[in-house]
């Protein structure tokens, strides 16, 4: 009997050790720089939420803890708000050390992470933009000059003083109609003539096709020709993704967003969003232009809620994380 204890002892020993030696922490997604995650139009850091909601916690799981979320201002147009994005920037290099940031921005601020990456290349290691209106929203554009335009800036400044009060930034103008102008067609080509890094040349032409699809629901046929953007400019590398979804198979009845989404969605007229044309999203290498969600599931908005079928975009936060380590960023 004790010889066969003493031949069980290593073992039970082994197996011990095995039990209490802890997990080796997960860090395929730290990155050689903190990540930014930039909000859109009438976004925020935090406000009883976090407007891209569960995503560090998604990071920090894969290694990316250097994670900041600054607030702008959530209506004027991109150079303002890109102006303020800069300015904490450059506070938060002062105060951290760190040389360079990787950019992540959902809608306008992506936008606006495209302006501080083209004024000053040498303090940005990538953009990487998230369902972002690179070449306009149709929603904006139906908006602009028409008889929605008076409400629609009513309504946008009052939103934008709720959201002064409610984070504490009181300092940055409100100002709705920068955001409208920031955001409609016309003027993004003004942008992007002025801030060309990382775009697509020419054209994404995108049309229905009925034979292919049903009489309620085309399928669409996009034609590829356009030119690439370049994935590397100035030092700065340039990533994008963002959704399609169908408001009546891809809704939820409790995500509220959903409601407004579906309205929206019809003023585009391309696979959408909700807010922002497929092709429009388009910037530097396109990691994939038509997961299944709306503009909101792309920050995993209404504490999570999602659609029947779309895609979980937590996931998609910490594939990144990995692709900026591989690429040493």
């Amino acid at each position: 009997m004790l010889k066969k204890t003493r031949t069980l002892l290593p073992v039970l020993a082994g197996a011990l050790c095995f039990m209490v030696t802890p997990a080796q922490a997960d860090t395929s997604g730290k990155t050689k720089y903190p990540v930014v995650l930039v909000h859109g139009l009438a976004g925020f850091d935090s406000v009883l939420a976090d407007y891209f909601y569960g995503v560090k916690g998604a990071l920090a799981d894969v290694g990316a803890t250097d994670v900041y979320t600054p607030q702008v201002s959530g209506y004027d147009t991109s150079e303002v708000r890109g102006e303020q994005l800069l300015s904490y920037l450059e506070q938060l290099s002062a105060v951290t050390g760190a040389e360079k940031f990787n950019l992540i921005g959902h809608s306008q601020g992506g936008i606006d992470s495209r302006y501080v990456a083209s004024v000053r290349p040498e303090l940005i290691a990538s953009v990487t933009s998230v369902g972002s209106p690179h070449r306009g929203s149709g929603t904006a554009d139906v908006i602009k000059d028409s008889p929605l335009e008076g409400p629609a800036m009513a309504i946008g400044n009052a939103v934008a003083s709720l959201l002064a009060v409610a984070t504490g930034n009181n300092d940055n103008a409100v100002n709705a109609m920068g955001s409208l102008e920031a955001l409609n067609s016309k003027d993004a080509a003004i942008f992007n003539a002025k801030y060309p890094e990382g775009l697509r040349q020419g054209e994404c032409k995108a049309t229905p096709s009925y034979n292919a699809g049903s009489w309620y629901w085309p399928n669409w046929v996009y034609d590829y020709s356009v030119n690439d953007g370049e994935h590397n400019v100035n030092g700065v590398s340039y990533y994008s993704w963002g959704g399609t979804y169908n408001p009546v198979f891809n809704s939820n009845v409790l995500d509220l967003a959903d409601g407004l989404l579906a309205v929206t969605y019809l003023t585009i007229d391309e696979e959408n969003d909700g807010v922002v044309g497929r092709c429009s999203t388009h910037l530097g290498k396109v990691i994939r232009d038509d997961y299944t969600m709306n503009h909101a599931d792309e920050i995993n908005g209404m504490f999570g809620l999602r659609g029947l079928g779309s895609t979980s975009p937590l996931p998609l936060y910490s594939a990144h994380a990995k692709r900026l380590t591989s690429a040493g960023l």
